[in-house]
């Protein structure tokens, strides 16, 4: 008998607790540990930041849909990690709080026969001073409840635009070392659309601040899309969107404090700048959880198993060497640790290699660039594969049986705006693979019968289709393995 400890229930950790369930045999066990009581469909929280959806709409019970399963869920959150255990448990472990209120604070040492890091990330709002909704003077739609606070905010100034006022709108990354573009990028299209919808677009102001070099960069270095039957830029693609919208922008950013109605924030070229707001969506850095390791000994040897973002290092090459010559042999494939066999990490808990966009400082040397994307389907895609090799090492094989390298898949991100079945438009665009590999595509690092950007209606309902498919499979409803991941 084996027991799979899966720290995080998010896209990825809930993707590999789904497959281990339909995959092993009763013997073995499955055992989810998660600090949130509820799934949520993260993509989905656009619609709620803008009142086109309610937080109920993107989120369900974890414990419930588990009761349907062996799996075991726990509601805790990961503290360290023991994969040598110690001299009172021999066998690795995993030592977590609980968070769940009957047991809030109580600790446990859960064993292991295999681990699965799918923690996710620490959204970092300290990372910039005056950054989130929490402590801060911004909003924010990287989780539900985020999201609907944001909606909240967003509603009461549509109020005061009613009322006369004009008012500037500032959308995009929080810090010069973000990830998740995508995110802010679709937001800022969303609240467009609803302010259309009210009838105050005219009153508003609306600017895009980002980390990106050019527009559409996305943490991906780039695009360039078959559109039409021609190449394009995504610079070119993402310029003419704001453009037909109104929509100014501002790149190559670094924002540094955010204080009451202020963004403060470096250009690449040294310079400081402030810009003026009366709301405010940017999106934070992220970093990892915070998980410790220990040996058996009781050794911290936290750096031999995260990098120094505090995300687990796999099976990819960390070589420090020129941005010119990384490769995309360099991108993990397994997501097996090197040092601990039996211990994986997928979806955003993964350490990157490199940047895929090329890394640049300001003229005061501080980093303005975006960081690798990982979530969404390349997360799932990773769970998949490494729930499919635990279940065939747990029946006997040496190594990992299945891959799923960054560098050999696609992605898909649809963009809509508004959640009306009718009166949507969506801008939607397809990258394979995720990682250029100019090795294989030497003109552009991907194939371009399989990259290529859309814009219109069936783009909108697409995203409809893929919300509710998503959540119908994440709630393991009967057939939800025909789904595609």
């Amino acid at each position: 008998m084996s027991r799979i400890v899966i720290l995080g229930a998010g896209i990825a950790g809930h993707t590999a607790a789904r497959h281990l369930n339909k995959l092993l045999s009763s013997q073995h066990e499955i055992v989810v540990v998660s600090p949130n009581a509820k799934w949520n469909w993260i993509p989905s929280n656009i619609w709620v930041g803008v009142g086109q959806m309610n937080e109920e709409q993107v989120t369900f019970d974890l414990a419930q849909v588990y009761r349907k399963t062996r799996v075991d869920f726990r509601q805790a959150r990961a503290l360290s990690i023991n994969p040598e255990g110690n001299e009172e448990i021999s066998s690795p472990f995993v030592t977590v709080e609980y968070t769940r209120p009957d047991r809030a604070g109580e600790m446990e040492n859960i064993t292991y026969d295999y681990l699965v890091n799918a923690t996710g990330p620490k959204l970092n709002f300290a990372a910039t001073e005056g950054l989130g909704p929490e402590h801060g003077h911004t909003v924010s739609v990287c989780t539900a409840s985020h999201a609907k606070e944001a909606n909240e905010k967003l509603q009461a100034l549509i109020r005061t635009m009613k009322d006369g006022k004009n008012c500037t709108i500032v959308i995009g990354t929080g810090h010069g070392m973000c990830t998740c573009q995508g995110a802010a990028f679709e937001y800022i299209y969303n609240v467009d659309h609803v302010l259309r919808e009210a009838g105050v677009r005219e009153r508003a102001r609306i600017i895009w601040i980002s980390n990106e070099y050019e527009l559409g960069d996305f943490g991906m270095g780039g695009v360039h899309i078959e559109r039409g039957g021609y190449i394009t830029n995504g610079k070119t693609f993402a310029e003419s969107l704001m453009v037909e919208r109104g929509i100014e922008w501002i790149t190559r950013a670094h924002v540094k404090k955010v204080e009451a109605g202020k963004i403060h924030y470096e250009t690449l070229d040294g310079t400081f700048h402030e810009q003026e707001f009366d709301f405010s969506m940017l999106i934070p850095p992220f970093a990892g959880v915070g998980l410790k390791a220990y040996d058996k000994s009781g050794v911290d040897i936290t750096s031999q198993l995260f990098a120094p973002n505090g995300f687990m290092k796999v099976d990819a090459d960390y070589t420090q060497k020129p941005y010119s010559e990384w490769s995309a042999k360099d991108w993990p494939r397994t997501y097996q640790t090197l040092a601990y066999r039996n211990i994986f990490a997928v979806g955003i808990a993964f350490a990157t290699p490199h940047l895929i966009s090329k890394p640049m400082q300001s003229a005061n040397g501080t980093p303005i660039n975006p960081t690798a994307p990982r979530t969404g389907m390349p997360s799932a895609a990773m769970a998949m594969a490494v729930a499919k090799s635990i279940s065939d090492m747990v029946n006997g094989a040496a190594e990992p049986t299945h891959t799923a390298s960054m560098a050999e898949m696609g992605a898909a991100c649809v963009a809509s705006t508004g959640a009306n079945f009718f009166r949507g438009t969506a801008a939607t665009m397809t990258v394979f693979p995720v990682v250029p590999n100019y090795e294989k595509y030497p003109d552009y690092g991907r194939d371009m019968g399989l990259t290529f950007g859309e814009i219109g209606l069936a783009g909108h309902w697409m995203k409809h289709m893929l919300h509710h498919a998503f959540i119908y499979q994440a709630k393991m409803n009967p057939g939800w393995s025909l789904i595609p991941d």
